[in-house]
């Protein structure tokens, strides 16, 4: 599933959700804890993830505070009030996604 066009729909929401657990993350950081938490399963690439996060940031969902790390600039991303709102939208949207999705690779043939 590592290069499946599958997750690109939902990358947004995946964002969002870390953001919502983790209170702030960089976006290297991101990646990696996706990495981990999926078992290396799924990878997302710099050319996804940044021009996501600067969507979402135009869209007024996240917070981005630059902090010196290391004598370099680190972008941090984190929820606005609203990015806190829209992530239990989103969220609730991809949960009912995957239900409708269960039911259609598994369907339950006896109903008619």
């Amino acid at each position: 599933m590592a290069n499946s066009k599958l997750y690109k729909g939902s990358l947004n929401t995946i964002i969002l959700k870390l953001l919502e657990e983790q209170g702030k993350m960089y976006g290297y950081e991101m990646a990696q804890k996706v990495k981990e938490l999926t078992k290396g399963e799924l990878n997302i690439t710099e050319g996804a993830l940044y021009p996501a996060l600067h969507k979402l940031e135009a869209e007024g969902l996240l917070d981005v505070e630059v902090a010196k790390v290391d004598n370099r600039l680190r972008k941090y991303y984190k929820l606005t009030e609203q990015g806190e709102k829209e992530t239990i939208n989103r969220l609730a949207e991809l949960e009912e996604f995957i239900r409708s999705m269960q039911r259609l690779v598994n369907p339950d043939w006896s109903i008619n």
